[in-house]
């Protein structure tokens, strides 16, 4: 099987070499003739429908991060996210000593964050990033007793088994919310994310405070134990068993954690960097090491007891859980010719379909025929074989409803190819980058624009297609369906499933879309508002005779 990324480059090597190809003899009279062409440069604007589509449960394993906490929309009400997710210990068949005695128990999770200052003594301040709201949540961290096979027994064994965001291996096969909630190990209330430094202290021998280490932010938690026995008991007392020496054994014995979110205010919600080298449950104990004084006699010279640690990391299936909690149902509203709102949710949320040239005009003969094969003739003369007019530029602007409250729109929105699953050939021709995913992919993808004069509300979203209309006209591709949806992260677009009891639909969501938590909603088609309704709008150049 070919990789996706030598797909993807054959894909554009094969459409600039088209494009080269199909405008070299057009080009070569307006550049290098003696009798140069002049040009005029037109606008024109084709009608698009747009339809709100609920997102069944989606794929949530092995994300690139996952969310945690609750988030709560004025008009799409509030989603939670919990986490669930497999461990293994950093060494197998680990020696813990003699007379081990615990010491705590810490869970570490950062935050994606960067350092924005630091003071003479070390100190550093931080900015996190992708952290929305400042309410408190309520977090509970348990053992998880559901054990999570690697591979889907109904596919020979040979397919990774997915997991999907509403507890679910398959439409008939759903996780009992009981089974991941074993021993409860911590549970807090009102916790809210902080930016703030971690600063761990030790005692010198003149039993002075000091800072032994500095820590980016991060969720961090002290552990219980409980019965006053289960770590002892779990680790300490298995020494040489069988359940600790590999992996397999070891995710059987101990399934992992799960992370339970619960709100009932206006909540926070966190993307967390699982991948961190920092992210790690850490048992701390001390146990007595025997220093032998002579090699040859085995004199035992003395006693010592040191302070050791146990590592475990989350490895194997890591899954997001979401739970919505009174959404708008779009399923309700009539959208057989369009709609007046385009709702748009992150998440296990909405998207919206496009169908592009959707409207019929009226050609110089009098006969009515859809735009899209007025599009074509417009462009391309089929009898010459060539373009006769050329695409400068072509976008489409969705405008926010500002009638609907929202303090918080989504910077970005991402379009992609509804029926293939794939972002658009502007997506990849697109070279602005950036360290900060707000500032990549700009010329495709515009950030929101917002009003400085009234509060930054949201105004507009600005998507570019120009290459995705060239292919429609010089290569003759389909005019497939796309897809409207709120992203998080431009970058993050590769396609995880959304569960379907359909055996021959594939839908697919990017991995940025499924992270975020934010919604929006736009004007649509038939929006009340005629100026604000979506329009494709060319920008186009022809020779004047």
């Amino acid at each position: 099987m070919k990789s996706p990324h030598i797909n993807i480059l054959i894909i554009l090597l094969i459409a600039v070499f088209s494009c080269e190809k199909d405008f070299a003899s057009f080009d070569s009279e307006v550049i290098n003739s003696d009798n140069a062409i002049n040009f005029s440069t037109n606008s024109l604007e084709y009608n698009l429908t747009t339809k709100s589509e609920m997102v069944n449960p989606v794929q949530t394993n092995n994300l690139p991060s996952f969310l945690l906490g609750s988030y709560n929309h004025p008009q799409f009400g509030r989603s939670n996210s919990s986490f669930v997710g497999q461990m293994v210990p950093s060494e197998y068949n680990h020696d813990f000593g003699d007379n081990v005695v615990l010491d705590s128990v810490v869970l570490t999770i950062p935050y994606f964050s960067r350092g924005i200052d630091t003071s003479e003594e070390g100190d550093i301040t931080y900015e996190i990033d992708s952290v929305y709201g400042n309410e408190p949540i309520k977090i509970s961290v348990y053992r998880n007793n559901f054990f999570f096979r690697t591979f889907d027994p109904f596919s020979n064994f040979d397919t990774s088994q997915s997991y999907y965001s509403n507890g679910s291996l398959s439409v008939e096969e759903i996780i009992d919310v009981a089974q991941l909630e074993g021993e409860l190990l911590f549970e807090i209330d009102d916790f809210t994310p902080s930016a703030n430094q971690i600063n761990l202290t030790q005692i010198d021998t003149s039993g002075n405070t000091y800072v032994s280490q500095r820590l980016a932010p991060a969720l961090r938690f002290k552990l219980n134990n409980p019965n006053d026995n289960f770590w002892e008991t779990n680790f300490f007392e298995n020494e040489g068993n069988q359940v600790l020496t590999n992996e397999p054994n070891f995710k059987e014995f101990f399934r992992g954690l799960f992370i339970k979110i619960e709100s009932n205010s206006e909540g926070s919600i966190m993307l967390l960097n699982f991948a961190s080298s920092n992210t790690k449950l850490t048992i701390h104990y001390t146990s007595d090491n025997t220093n032998i004084g002579d090699s040859d006699t085995g004199s035992v010279d003395d006693i010592e007891t040191n302070q050791h640690e146990y590592v475990m990391n989350f490895s194997g299936n890591l899954i997001n859980l979401f739970d919505n909690e009174n959404p708008i149902d779009v399923g309700l509203i009539d959208q057989s010719i369009g709609n007046e709102n385009i709702y748009l949710k992150g998440g296990e949320g909405i998207i919206s379909t496009l169908d592009l040239f959707s409207g019929f005009i009226t050609d110089d003969s009098g006969e009515e025929i859809s735009e899209f094969d007025h599009f074509k003739q417009f462009f391309y003369d089929e009898v010459s074989d060539e373009p006769i007019r050329i695409v400068n530029e072509a976008y489409i602007e969705f405008f926010v409803n500002q009638n609907f409250s929202n303090d918080d729109e989504p910077e970005r929105i991402y379009i992609y190819n509804y029926e293939q699953n794939t972002a658009l050939i502007d997506y990849f021709l697109d070279q602005s980058v950036s360290s900060l995913t707000i500032n990549a992919k700009i010329n495709h993808l515009e950030p929101l624009v917002r009003d400085s004069l009234d509060d930054d509300k949201g105004i507009k979203y600005k998507i570019r297609i120009t290459e995705h209309l060239n292919n429609l006209i010089l290569r003759d591709s389909t005019n497939a369906k796309l897809a409207l949806g709120v992203i998080s992260d431009v970058a993050s677009v590769q396609n995880y499933k959304i569960l379907n009891d359909s055996e021959t639909e594939d839908k697919r969501l990017a991995s940025g879309v499924i992270l975020s938590p934010k919604g929006t909603i736009l004007h649509g088609n038939l929006s009340p508002e005629v100026d604000k309704r979506p329009k494709i709008k060319i920008y186009y150049t022809e020779p004047e005779d």
